[in-house]
């Protein structure tokens, strides 16, 4: 009797270790495969929005004569007749001083009436 009840146990350990670790369909292999599909739904619901997003640039791009304005506006530089365009050197930095005027006035020359006796 005693023999019987180590037997069983020796099974029913076995059967637990078998389906937490063991097979193809083991406990942690079914909690890995949600979370791959809990992480791969989030991602469709990214995606869905960018597609959401993409169908509606494309719609107003397609219908929406301001938006169609401001694309011709920012990408070709079109303006309206008697608009003036203003284009600003991206090249410099914007913390760099603006270049100083040039200095008309030579400081080794004598100034005007200098050296003059009166």
């Amino acid at each position: 009797m005693k023999m019987r009840y180590v037997v069983g146990a020796v099974l029913l350990a076995g059967a637990t270790y078998f389906a937490l670790f063991g097979g193809e369909y083991s406990l942690i292999e079914l909690a890995r495969v949600r979370r791959e599909r809990a992480l791969e739904a989030d991602r469709l619901e990214e995606l869905q929005a960018d597609v959401a997003r993409r169908a509606a640039y494309a719609d107003s791009l397609e219908n929406d004569p301001a938006t169609i304005e401001r694309m011709a506006r920012e990408r070709w530089g079109l303006i309206k007749p008697g608009e003036r365009l203003y284009r600003f050197d991206e090249s410099l930095p914007d913390s760099s001083p603006p270049p100083a005027a040039p200095d008309t006035a030579r400081r080794d020359a004598p100034s005007p009436g200098a050296g003059r006796r009166g």
